[in-house]
């Protein structure tokens, strides 16, 4: 009898045993798996930021790149001016004999230095701006991706009538040639 009692006490103190391993099995399970939780939040947290860092980043550059374009522009606009100013100041004598010249010229043929162009978005919007009739296609792209909004993808510029789509050696044509 005394032997059984012993044999039942020794189970209970197992049981409780393996009942305590159990709960603290459990409570360290819990733990790591909170523990992992938090490393992976913390994990996403820096990818995040590190996403974040190259976005602006890659905005600056762009920015930058713009920049220079607008820069590069703005001395070929000068430096054309400055061309086209030494042209007219050589010539002053043929221009004294222009006045009789008029009478024999129709009218109708005249020198446009600027132009005014309106690009249609696919948005439906439209942008319009006066260049310079001796500026290149190019500074109409320019413009065209400086102010138009949305995502920055490939467009096309073109002419609905007569049609006619500009090709990559258009762009270093004068707006003047290109009519």
């Amino acid at each position: 009898r005394r032997m059984m009692e012993l044999i039942a006490q020794k189970q209970r103190e197992r049981e409780e045993r393996e009942k305590r391993e159990t709960i603290e099995r459990e409570k360290q399970r819990r733990k790591q798996g909170q523990e992992l939780s938090l490393l992976r939040q913390r994990l996403q947290e820096d990818e995040m930021r590190k996403l974040a860092e190259q976005r602006r980043r890659d905005r600056m550059e762009e920015k930058l790149a713009r920049q220079r374009v607008r820069e590069k522009i703005e001395r070929d606009k000068a430096e054309r001016a400055k061309k086209v100013t030494a042209a007219q100041g050589s010539p002053e004598p043929p221009a004294a004999a222009a006045p009789s010249s008029p009478s024999q010229e129709p009218p109708s043929k005249r020198e446009y230095d600027q132009c005014r162009i309106q690009v249609r978005l696919l948005d439906g919007s439209s942008l319009t701006q006066t260049f310079r009739a001796r500026e290149q296609l190019a500074a109409v792209r320019l413009y065209v991706e400086l102010h138009r909004s949305g995502a920055p993808e490939p467009f096309r510029l073109l002419t609905p009538f007569p049609r006619r789509v500009f090709t990559e050696d258009d762009m270093e044509k004068p707006l003047q040639e290109l009519g």
